[in-house]
């Protein structure tokens, strides 16, 4: 276990015009379509880790009401602009959701660098913020352990089956499931799962 990395998110802060100018053009709706079609129009949807604002962007055009959170004041600045959404500057590790009151959460790629035992108590922290028949789309990369990249972050890889165990454990059923190949590195997979809690089936 490389163990985890204190210094990853100022990586976002520090790099912040260098990875939005690499994620800004990504097509959102090769993985956010499943969740699209199932919303109606209007519906609230807070993109947890919204980076450089992609996806913040697909989904007001789509007829959302769409809001951001993102731990690097940089990058919320830089998503602000490039979005036209409001974004809130937070840390989703300690934020207090059980204020807000959303349709959908989306967390595309926003837990990559949690240790495996933190996964289940985030999602259960973060999904406070959800409706009582809402979804939670997010992706996680695939493979085992955790790597290390060239730019020094640290990422955890995942099983499809050992993430169904988690997500049950926190009471969620898995309404799609998907594997993509990164837009970015033809080299890493992404698990991509659309999520319900089971008690509002």
């Amino acid at each position: 276990m490389l163990g985890h990395q204190q210094n990853t998110p100022d990586f976002y802060h520090t790099h912040a015009r260098k990875y939005f100018e690499q994620t800004r053009a990504i097509d959102s709706s090769r993985f956010l379509g499943v969740l699209a079609h199932r919303l109606p129009k209007g519906a609230t949807v807070l993109d947890i880790g919204c980076g450089s604002g992609r996806d913040l962007l697909y989904l007001k055009n789509s007829g959302f009401c769409a809001t951001g959170l993102e731990r690097s004041a940089k990058l919320a600045e830089l998503a602000r602009k490039f979005s036209g959404c409001p974004v809130i500057e937070g840390d989703f590790t300690c934020y207090d959701f059980s204020s807000l009151r959303c349709d959908a959460l989306v967390l595309v790629g926003a837990l990559v660098h949690l240790q495996k035992p933190e996964l289940g108590p985030v999602l259960g922290r973060i999904s406070q913020a959800l409706e009582q028949d809402g979804l939670i789309y997010l992706s996680l990369k695939h493979g085992n352990g955790q790597y290390r990249n060239d730019d020094g972050r640290i990422f955890t890889l995942w099983q499809h089956e050992e993430l169904e165990k988690i997500f049950t454990g926190c009471g969620f059923v898995n309404l799609d499931f998907s594997r993509n190949r990164s837009a970015m590195n033809p080299h890493d997979t992404w698990l991509g799962y659309l999520l319900q809690k089971q008690d509002t089936m």
